[in-house]
């Protein structure tokens, strides 16, 4: 027969191992939480961006075929909407820099531009920057360009202050790593200026739009690498001209590199005042 003091250890050592199995327990349930909570720190892929297809439609105001490609591009935009940016890059043998009393478009990174990608007649185009293509070919490009996946994500805004235009622009990467250069272009849309006409006719009323009017950050840009999942902000400052209609003035960004543009976005430029002309 147990006595009481051995009844007393007895009860005692069989409560110690309850508290011992209750801790063991615990401590195994954390440790599988804290597995489970590994496991659901899987990485996820960001969503893949809409392909947006730059066409830079390199133009001049003396060249006769140039309306009929502004046609072509017309109805390109109808079809595609947002997904087609156009930029009309003047210069070139048939552009026009003005006179002392007419108003020309023509620049001189439009002429830079025409020299160095070998072009060699006017209206002629690039589609997100492969080989150059005349205006009857654009739709087919334009269909292939949208087709193909995009490796990151563009977004921004722009908008004046005092006698600047501030722009941000944001980026995320997508699908791997990307590499090449930025760009920033500011366009005009709806100038009134001279335009030579199918016809043969001088046009002194033609509606010129998404005019390039400067780059923002160089004619070539400035180097830019993402990777998959990063995101980054990018600012820039561009001084206002006195000849440019700031309710009209919009923001073309583009990533690009030797073998083609991967993404392009459109930014308006916010301006309080929008009937302001400076």
């Amino acid at each position: 027969m147990m006595s009481r003091g051995e009844m007393t250890s007895d009860k005692w050592m069989k409560t110690a191992k309850r508290i011992l199995l209750f801790i063991l327990t615990v401590m195994f349930v954390i440790a599988c939480d804290d597995i489970g909570r590994e496991e659901r720190l899987i990485y996820e892929k960001p969503e893949p961006s809409k392909r947006v297809v730059l066409l830079e439609d390199f133009t001049g105001q003396r060249c006769v075929n140039c309306p009929k490609a502004t046609e072509v591009i017309e109805q390109l935009q109808r079809e595609y909407g947002e997904a087609l940016i156009a930029v009309a890059v003047h210069g070139g043998p048939l552009g026009f820099h003005g006179s002392s009393s007419v108003a020309g478009l023509a620049t001189d990174v439009g002429d830079e531009y025409f020299e160095h990608w070998g072009l060699e007649f006017q209206p002629v185009g690039l589609v997100n920057r492969r080989s150059p293509k005349s205006y009857p070919e654009w739709a087919a490009a334009v269909k292939e360009e949208l087709a193909i996946p995009t490796t990151l994500t563009l977004g921004g805004q722009a908008k004046i202050e005092g006698d600047d235009i501030l722009i941000t622009v944001n980026a995320q990467g997508t699908d791997g790593d990307t590499s090449g250069k930025i760009q920033l272009w500011l366009v005009e849309d709806s100038i009134i200026a001279l335009q030579m006409m199918p016809d043969g006719t001088l046009n002194r009323e033609y509606i010129h739009d998404h005019v390039l009017r400067t780059p923002v950050n160089g004619n070539w840009g400035e180097n830019f690498t993402i990777k998959e999942g990063e995101t980054k902000s990018l600012s820039y400052s561009q001084p206002l001209n006195a000849n440019w209609n700031t309710a009209r003035l919009r923001i073309v960004a583009f990533v690009y590199n030797e073998s083609g543009v991967f993404q392009t976005i459109i930014l308006k430029v916010d301006n309080n005042n929008n009937t302001k002309t400076l």
